[in-house]
């Protein structure tokens, strides 16, 4: 690529971006346990399990889309990864072993505090991803709709029209990230918070 091309491509990447708007809350539930509630999230992808696959384990297929750096990969059970948070205050690495990795199908491992189970079937336009994460209550739907931005952005990575990864704090001040979070409120029957409501 020479120097020319890399401001186009900017600027591409910048125009995909600025035309995005998520759509509506997709398929979503919460198991309680107590104070420990797991988000179940469901998103229909257009993209085989074994591409979907890659997208959730390759370190370079994650810092595409996902609100974390892996410096290895998830794809193999008993793999050591450092996990680095994107978008936090400080820097925020935690350190995981995969615990399950049954391509193309299933993953499990653990985010710092997070519990992460992924779950690949294949469906009528590709894959149906299941995401199974423990988020406190009063996060849960703000972590709902990152999430949702988060498989939007692979989604178009994976078809090759990349629209950058939004995650963390740029996610949240992103148009239609407000509108999701209180679709998502709703769906779980939770208030959002006054601090949550300060930066719409």
């Amino acid at each position: 690529m020479s120097a020319r091309e890399v401001p186009h491509e900017r600027l591409k990447k910048m125009t995909s971006i600025e035309h995005y708007t998520p759509g509506p809350a997709s398929i979503a539930r919460v198991q309680k346990d107590g104070d420990k509630w797991t988000l179940i999230l469901v998103r229909e992808l257009r993209h085989s399990p074994e591409k979907v696959w890659e997208a959730i384990t390759d370190p370079a297929h994650l810092r595409e889309w996902a609100p974390f750096d892996a410096d290895g990969s998830l794809a193999t059970a008993g793999n050591n990864v450092k996990l680095t948070t994107v978008g936090a205050p400080k820097l925020h690495v935690t350190e995981t072993t995969v615990t399950r990795a049954d391509a193309p199908e299933f993953l499990e491992y653990a985010w710092g505090d997070f519990n992460m189970r992924w779950e690949l079937q294949p469906s009528e336009i590709g894959t149906r991803l299941t995401l199974w994460t423990n988020i406190g209550h009063r996060y849960i739907a703000m972590g709902a709709a990152g999430w949702h931005i988060c498989f939007d952005v692979m989604d178009h990575h994976l078809s090759g029209d990349p629209i950058g990864r939004t995650v963390g704090p740029n996610a949240m001040k992103f148009p239609g990230f407000q509108q999701l979070h209180a679709e998502y409120a709703k769906q779980f029957g939770v208030e959002i918070p006054d601090w949550a409501l300060k930066n719409v």
